[in-house]
């Protein structure tokens, strides 16, 4: 095991540093000369037989390494994640994200162009990656979840109308769509449900989000020691998300804990799930509010939609599954890889 920490003054400073240049800041973000000097070392002493590489902005560390097989998994495309961005943000920032995207497409094309096979986690993401145009092969291996720590809860929600959210809550997404949800969807909910609660369950909330703590009905937790403890008597969990790209982990957790889900479209795109059957969709306010006082008062939907999510997890989303696919993508490799 060979690691480095750069200190975060560090990492900011070359990423800024890299913003009139062609490399990515995303990229200068995560760069270490040390870290690379020694795998280059080690690389001289040993003879590696492969190279995986997880996440596009650690691959410069392998540049020059000579070995039979090279596989990056991109997990996202970030060149995507940041083209949104820069449709949602105002100006300097949009011309900023936009800039960043267009030098990460860039250089996601010459990135994969160095390896013999990509993967990413989702069909959307395989969808951009093939815009690239490159010839190099890419699969699909997606995201699981833990389910012996996210395990069905024993029983369902306790009463009432408690909607939960579970995310960390300095990540821009995560922000723009729990502020979304307070100020545009629980009105309408509350109108209905004037005993309905909101809790944003996460660490490092923004001083926006901590200010929602005084609208009435709505619960900033902060950090907590087990998210688990505040989401067992949940009617519902959402997932208000405007901005998403590859797979959202927290939906997989509440459909493992067999709670039901309520998600916009972008949210939803990245689990392997149907709409109406694993987990409810719905891109407006009024559309979202109505599914949730819908699970509200109905138990039936709220139990038959929780067991359909937990299934779908069991079968779609396990790591076992996962693990399986990609052991079979090496087996392929023109190496002897051992299990």
């Amino acid at each position: 095991v060979i690691v480095e920490l750069v200190s975060p003054a560090r990492r900011w400073a070359q990423a800024v540093a890299a913003l009139p240049t062609t490399i990515p800041s995303s990229l200068a973000y995560f760069w270490s000369d040390r870290l690379h000097r020694r795998l280059q070392e080690a690389a001289g002493r040993w003879r590696f037989d492969a190279v995986f590489v997880h996440c596009a902005f650690v691959a410069p560390y392998v540049d020059g390494i000579d070995t039979r097989y090279r596989f990056l998994d991109f997990v996202d495309m970030d060149s995507g994640k940041w083209a949104e961005y820069a449709r949602h943000r105002a100006f300097p920032l949009s011309l900023g994200y936009g800039l960043e995207a267009a030098k990460l497409r860039a250089y996601e094309r010459t990135a994969a162009s160095k390896f013999h096979q990509c993967g990413v986690t989702t069909q959307g993401e395989l969808e951009t990656y093939q815009t690239l145009g490159v010839s190099v092969p890419c699969a699909v291996l997606p995201n699981g979840v833990d389910t012996g720590y996210f395990t069905q809860r024993p029983q369902g929600p306790s009463g009432g109308a408690v909607i939960a959210f579970l995310g960390r809550m300095d990540y821009y997404p995560n922000v723009d769509g729990v502020l979304y949800f307070a100020r545009e969807v629980f009105p309408l909910v509350r109108a209905q449900k004037p005993s309905a609660e909101f809790r944003i369950i996460g660490m490092n909330p923004t001083a926006e989000v901590r200010a929602l703590a005084n609208v009435p009905g709505i619960l900033v937790t902060g950090r907590v020691p087990d998210v688990r403890l505040y989401m067992q008597d949940a009617t519902l969990t959402i997932a208000p998300l405007r901005i998403a790209r590859g797979t959202q982990n927290k939906v997989l957790e509440s459909m493992a804990m067999g709670i039901p889900v309520v998600a916009t479209t972008p949210a939803a795109r990245g689990v392997q799930a149907e709409a109406g059957k694993h987990l409810l969709v719905s891109d407006t306010p009024r559309g979202m509010a109505d599914h949730i006082v819908r699970l509200v008062e109905d138990v039936d939907l709220c139990r038959s939609l929780a067991a359909a999510a937990h299934e779908q997890v069991q079968r779609a989303h396990n790591w076992a599954s996962t693990c399986g696919q990609l052991e079979k993508m090496l087996s392929h490799a023109p190496i002897p890889i051992a299990a």
